[in-house]
């Protein structure tokens, strides 16, 4: 039958689907309009499957945090080229997904995959900007957090690092926590304190710093005694409190807030593209 150039963009229209995949769906539908539509959201997941073995590092980072500071929400989205990543249809479905995600108190991929979206489940959403774009695409990181102190975001520019840093109480004065945010983005600590270092990093670099010095040339009972010192420099440069602040290495990031009568981190997390 006849398929009309006015069909064809309506059914464009409604699924995104390049020209020539719309005519071909309609002329295989015989027409019909909702039957089309199934024929492309089956294609979508026909190209989703055969994309699965494929690299999808790149994406965006995307963050919400509520006005009082309480509730926050973030995502991970990836596809193959930063050429989608920055286009506007996957930067507004992206900012759909994390929407979902923050008004529905989702902190998983498999939950924020079942939400609706338009009509349509998260999935399907996915499956058909897989086959519209032709390129891997997926959600690799939902995160949803609630606090009895506040959260403060900060988005490096480009969206492929994020930080949600958690203060023990409310913070007067934004400037101060967006540069803690900077100083976790730009410094990546482990943790905020040293008792959240996990042991075992703390045992491998006792074990590196004594090899060290042994080959050094050090008795093994002074290399033991010196590794201590070097485990004090892990911890200046690894654990958020005690890092040099990045805009005065005079002092710490604790004294920093100190001297700002800001409340200390409780916890923080880096979100950096293609780490989940």
């Amino acid at each position: 039958m006849s398929i009309s150039a006015k069909d064809v963009m309506k059914l464009r229209e409604a699924t995104g689907a390049g020209m020539m995949d719309c005519k071909k769906a309609l002329t295989e539908a015989d027409g019909d309009f909702d039957r089309a539509v199934e024929i492309l959201r089956k294609k979508g997941q026909k190209v989703s499957e055969k994309r699965a073995d494929r690299e999808a590092n790149q994406g965006l980072i995307l963050i919400n945090v509520s006005e009082d500071h309480s509730k926050a929400a973030a995502i991970e989205i990836n596809c193959e080229t930063d050429f989608v990543a920055r286009n506007d249809d996957f930067q507004k479905s992206a900012q759909s997904f994390l929407d979902k995600a923050f008004e529905n108190e989702i902190g998983s991929i498999a939950e924020l995959k079942q939400e609706e979206v338009d009509g349509l489940t998260i999935q399907k959403h996915l499956d058909e900007m897989v086959g519209k774009i032709g390129e891997k695409i997926e959600l690799s990181r939902v995160l949803y957090i609630q606090s009895s102190g506040a959260l403060v975001e900060y988005i490096h520019p480009g969206n492929q690092l994020g930080v949600i840093v958690e203060f023990e109480s409310s913070i007067d004065n934004d400037d101060v926590a967006k540069d803690v945010a900077m100083q976790i983005a730009a410094m990546n600590p482990l943790a905020v304190t040293r008792d959240g270092v996990d042991a075992t990093v703390v045992e491998k670099e006792l074990e590196i710093a004594k090899e060290q010095l042994i080959n050094e040339g050090k008795p093994a009972e002074i290399a033991e005694k010196a590794a201590q010192g070097k485990l004090r420099r892990f911890y200046e440069e690894r654990v958020l409190l005690e890092q040099k602040f990045v805009k005065d290495n005079g002092i710490s990031v604790k004294e920093y807030l100190e001297q700002n009568n800001a409340p200390l981190v409780r916890s923080f997390h880096r979100l950096q593209l293609g780490e989940a």
